[in-house]
């Protein structure tokens, strides 16, 4: 049995960042073995991933896998665009996909439990990578879709899309319904996000609160102070078109034809194809949406460099 000495004990800890205790756990069990002893520590999860913890992970990617008929989403965020961009951390990420889309987990928690290979579960391949990239990570989200799929990946990975089709299953091989498609997942991505897909899904509540938002904004418009409140609620119902136009799917206008709205495109395919065809659902995950940004302070690091702070 080796001799643990204080200075072994210190300088694993200064190379993971685990407490004393720990560190000299692993180092007794691997009868001293410095490198033997970090893998110990890698393999309990503990060390940087647990420090890194706390950072601020806004970048990383949303990717998008397909299975026979299953399609899973997912977004995994990273504290920088440089390791977004790593073959290693995008490897990782279709790992998870494929596990997703094997076994279909019901969320986050039962996703993370789940084995991502032979060696670790997803929880603890996530606290690896953490550990050997240096940066925190964090499996923000993802979403199974099962049936008639188009996909869509914006700006490597800045943001997907996943619509799901009403329709025939013999579609999945036709070249003219797969470009539509196709172009429909692009119309999500690249123009204005739509929030439902058609005006039935727009709950009563956010259309009232619409109501009274426009009602405010005519009322305000004092070129509007003497007209009868009957007209003016002509008006805001003349304005709630404009509302649909943009947070509903089939209202939008069509990017690529401007004279069709994205309904009467699918109607107009569907026709040609002569088949029932239309949009069940869709996915959106635009890469750190909602997430605080990570804004680097170059005058405090530099001098924290110089021992000047």
């Amino acid at each position: 049995m080796a001799a643990i000495t204080a200075k072994m004990v210190n300088d694993l800890r200064a190379k993971t960042g685990v407490g004393m205790m720990d560190c000299k756990k692993a180092l007794v069990e691997t009868d001293g073995n410095f490198d033997e002893a970090i893998k110990v520590l890698r393999e309990k999860g503990l060390g940087k991933a647990d420090k890194k913890a706390g950072r601020i992970a806004a970048e990383g990617v949303v990717d998008i896998a397909t299975a026979g008929d299953v399609t899973a989403i997912i977004e995994v965020n990273a504290e920088t665009d440089f390791v977004a961009k790593n073959d290693t951390f995008k490897a990782f990420v279709k790992g998870i996909l494929d596990v997703i889309v094997k076994n279909k987990p019901a969320d986050l928690d039962a996703l993370k439990a789940l084995p991502y290979d032979g060696e670790f579960t997803v929880e603890a391949k996530l606290k690896d990578m953490i550990y050997t990239i240096g940066e925190n990570m964090n499996i923000r989200r993802f979403q199974v879709v099962e049936g008639v799929t188009s996909t869509y990946i914006h700006g490597n990975g800045m943001a997907g899309v996943v619509v799901k089709f009403n329709v025939c299953p013999c579609m999945k091989d036709n070249a003219d319904f797969n470009e539509m498609a196709k172009n429909i997942a692009l119309q999500i991505a690249a123009g204005t996000p739509p929030t439902y897909v058609k005006r039935e899904e727009v709950p009563a509540s956010v259309l009232e609160e619409e109501k009274n938002i426009l009602m405010a904004q005519i009322k305000n418009d004092e070129k509007n102070a003497s007209k009868p409140e009957a007209i003016i609620a002509k008006m805001v119902e003349g304005r709630i078109g404009k509302f649909y136009e943009k947070s509903c799917l089939v209202d939008q206008q069509y990017v690529k034809d401007e004279a069709l709205t994205v309904g009467k495109y699918v109607e107009q395919v569907a026709k040609s194809l002569n088949q029932e065809i239309s949009i069940d659902s869709f996915v959106l995950f635009e890469r750190g949406e909602g997430l605080e940004k990570r804004e680097d302070d170059f005058a405090e690091e530099i001098a924290k460099l110089t021992g000047k702070q």
